[in-house]
């Protein structure tokens, strides 16, 4: 668990699905990640294949939950993805808790904790018209770049000294 001023960010685990299918059922999350809301048995499945691992030895999939202490619910995930000392992270929160800051202290948080594995750089991808999510990478300490992947998304990074 790693922990920040008002959230706990929990391990991932299929349990949590039917409270995530709530949380994240919003069609307009989806406007810069495509897809669309799964229901809470699509959800389970798909925690279920996080919570197994990534089936590349040299690839670590962490995922953790985003819980509001204070209001004693789910508001979202983040998640880094890591491979050669590198972790790609991301964030979504529910839209009922966005514009409090959640979704900023969640990502500084899992980038504080980044800090004290054995990890080089940090990057996220952003759409490059998703204003908030660039507000959140700001917040985390990274930089944008000028490279763009193959989606369109900017690419954010920073060095971990």
């Amino acid at each position: 668990m790693i922990t920040t001023a008002r959230l706990d960010l929990l391990p991932l685990t299929p349990e949590h699905a039917p409270e995530m299918a709530a949380v994240l059922s919003d069609q307009a999350l989806h406007t810069f990640i495509s897809g669309a809301p799964l229901s809470p048995e699509a959800l389970r499945t798909h925690y279920e294949r996080l919570a197994a691992g990534s089936p590349d030895p040299t690839v670590r999939w962490l995922n953790w939950v985003i819980r509001l202490r204070d209001e004693s619910c789910l508001t979202g995930t983040v998640q880094a993805t890591v491979a050669d000392r590198t972790a790609e992270i991301a964030w979504v929160v529910g839209t009922p808790w966005q514009g409090r800051g959640i979704a900023r202290e969640a990502a500084q948080g899992l980038v504080t904790w980044l800090r004290t594995q054995p990890i080089e750089a940090v990057i996220a991808h952003v759409h490059p018209n998703h204003h908030a999510s660039a507000a959140v990478a700001v917040a985390a300490g990274l930089t944008r770049t000028d490279e763009v992947d193959d989606d369109g998304e900017v690419r954010w990074s920073l060095r971990l000294s």
